[in-house]
């Protein structure tokens, strides 16, 4: 069975105001996202899951289809408010979305086989969805997830501060536990980041969680259990999130599976800020001309 991937787009009308404005980056105007799809179809995906907002599906179809269609299958599924709130009132004030692991259940239903996560602005780089799909199919069990592991000092930004999932590693290469750690910023080649009024190094190669998870679908019901117990402690907090690390941390804790960290010596790439966008451009225009890419995805 080959495996799927659930592409976290609900939050992209905010970010870009229009989706016709998703900013391009590769020399025929492909988008970070196409990049993504590309590399899960060379590695073995089955099936692309898009997580939308219902109110933008038409004109994300629009953009998508025409260049996916034939090649891989797709699926849409909404990330609604309401969705898995049974029982609770949400509050008027609530505007924001759940958050990551709220949009993963949003998709039971629409997955039956083992999946990969990922970010819809984040490049991810071919060694990572390869070896990420090398686990879905041979090692993915109700018992054990996964999640690729980056050098910390391939996501940095020169221009601001980032935040990144720290990932302890135990010694036989499990997850022992993932630290959100905000502020992270590169001084003088140093990297470090800010814990009240103290500034903590780290180094270039320390393992972090650029939220590319692998899971079985006994996610699904875990999700919503521990979603369930996040309403009833944070409902009436209008900014509270519902993030994936909440659920892995939960699911490590409690003694039901391992998660594995894949390491990659992948660059990753987003923008952050709008000073990352030339650097990112650049970087693509490399790898198509040292032939990791074709100069034109979808033709």
């Amino acid at each position: 069975m080959q495996p799927t991937l659930l592409i976290l787009a609900a939050g992209m009308a905010s970010r870009y105001g229009s989706l016709k404005q998703i900013q391009q980056f590769g020399p025929s105007g492909e988008t970070i996202i196409d990049y993504s799809i590309y590399d899960a179809i060379r590695a073995g995906f089955g099936k692309i899951v898009f997580i939308i907002r219902e109110n933008f599906a038409e004109e994300f179809k629009e953009i998508f289809e025409p260049k996916l269609k034939g090649k891989v299958e797709t699926a849409y599924v909404f990330q609604n408010m309401d969705a898995f709130t049974e029982g609770f009132e949400i509050p008027a004030d609530r505007t924001k979305p759940w958050g990551t692991a709220h949009a993963v259940l949003c998709a039971k239903g629409a997955i039956n086989e083992p999946f990969a996560v990922i970010n819809a602005d984040d490049f991810y780089g071919r060694d990572a969805f390869e070896k990420m799909a090398a686990f879905l199919k041979n090692e993915c069990a109700d018992d054990k997830y996964s999640v690729v592991g980056y050098e910390l000092g391939k996501t940095v930004s020169d221009y601001g501060f980032v935040s990144r999932g720290v990932c302890q590693v135990s010694d036989n290469g499990n997850l022992a536990t993932i630290t959100e750690r905000t502020k992270i910023t590169v001084e003088d080649g140093k990297i470090a980041y800010e814990e009240g009024d103290k500034k903590v190094e780290l180094g270039p190669k320390t393992p972090v969680s650029m939220n590319f998870w692998g899971f079985a679908p006994s996610v699904f019901p875990i999700s919503e259990k521990l979603f369930s117990q996040f309403l009833e402690q944070n409902i009436s907090n209008p900014k509270s999130e519902f993030f994936i690390p909440i659920v892995v941390d939960q699911f490590i804790a409690a003694g039901m599976g391992s998660v594995k960290v894949i390491p990659t010596s992948s660059q990753w790439f987003g923008v952050t800020y709008k000073e990352d966008a030339p650097g990112v451009q650049a970087s693509l225009s490399a790898l198509v001309k040292n032939g990791e890419y074709p100069d034109n995805l979808w033709k």
